[in-house]
């Protein structure tokens, strides 16, 4: 877990850089959860109201990627990822603050009243493309889903994981966000999106299910509405599934690696809706 850094920590030119957008800081307080950046705040401000500051030292490289990853998506998952208010570049600190969304963590458990209307923003996702306008405005190169997979793809099944969908390419729970009041389902964090098939996401998400406590075969009732992944190629999925297990198993050893590539490996038995052949029909 990294350590954080709270607002009276941060150098007075940061500081002052922020206020000098937001109004005052009357509040600061740090949120805990949250893997990748030494800056998560929540800030009340007497211009923005409530921002949430995310940042990063800029000698930390993998973090200021994951930052910039955000900034360059933000305007192209609006209305599903929260908006980006101010950048702030200071100091060796790079930082974002974003709309604040007063809620509370996705629940992906059996039985959770939170499933419809999650499973209603993952599908919103799949029309996210990555030829949006500000992609191609901003220069910048989204990696493809075959390419950080590249290592553990056979050279065959490389071209199986094209797409042009904007993936988020981690939907665990705490990565989506239920708003209260309102129950508006907001998918946060875009640090690593990627390029690839539509259905993607959503078969990532059945996957998370069954971490919180589903059976494959509820996971796979949850998943069966998707449009895209009902129409997936059944070597695509394969593809898919065989190279995150082996990316896994690399990371973390085998044994470690079999809970989650089990998971991943249910994927596998949903029956995919075969290919439609167009062409001339016969005439009596």
């Amino acid at each position: 877990m990294i350590t954080r850094v709270g607002w009276d920590e941060l150098p007075p030119g940061l500081r002052a850089s922020v206020e000098a957008r937001t109004g005052k800081v009357l509040g600061a307080e740090t949120v805990g959860t949250g893997l990748n950046c030494a800056v998560a705040l929540t800030l009340t401000t007497t211009r923005n109201g409530t921002l949430f500051l995310k940042g990063v030292h800029k000698s930390d490289t993998a973090g200021l990627e994951g930052l910039r990853n955000e900034e360059i998506v933000n305007q192209t998952v609006a209305g599903i990822g929260p908006m980006i208010r101010h950048t702030f570049d200071v100091d060796g600190w790079y930082c974002l603050a974003f709309v604040y969304i007063q809620g509370r963590h996705a629940d992906l458990g059996p039985g959770s009243a939170d499933l419809h209307s999650v499973r209603s923003t993952v599908n919103r996702m799949r029309s996210l493309s990555g030829n949006s306008l500000w992609l191609a405005r901003s220069g910048a190169r989204i990696p493809r889903l075959s390419e950080r997979l590249r290592d553990y793809l056979s050279a065959g099944d490389v071209a199986f994981l094209q797409g042009e969908t904007l993936l988020h390419t981690d939907t665990n729970p705490h990565n989506i966000m239920v708003s209260t009041p309102g129950g508006e389902v907001y998918v946060i964090d875009w640090a690593m999106p990627a390029l690839g098939p539509a259905w993607v996401d959503a078969a990532c998400t059945a996957v998370r299910l069954m971490e919180c406590g589903h059976e494959p075969a509820s996971a796979l009732e949850w998943l069966a509405p998707f449009p895209h992944w009902r129409q997936a190629s059944p070597k695509a999925v394969e593809a898919f599934v065989n190279a995150t297990c082996r990316q896994w198993s690399a990371t973390v050893g085998e044994k470690d690696a079999e809970p989650s590539n089990n998971r991943f490996r249910a994927l596998l038995e949903f029956p995919h809706e075969p290919p439609t052949i167009s062409g001339p029909r016969n005439r009596a």
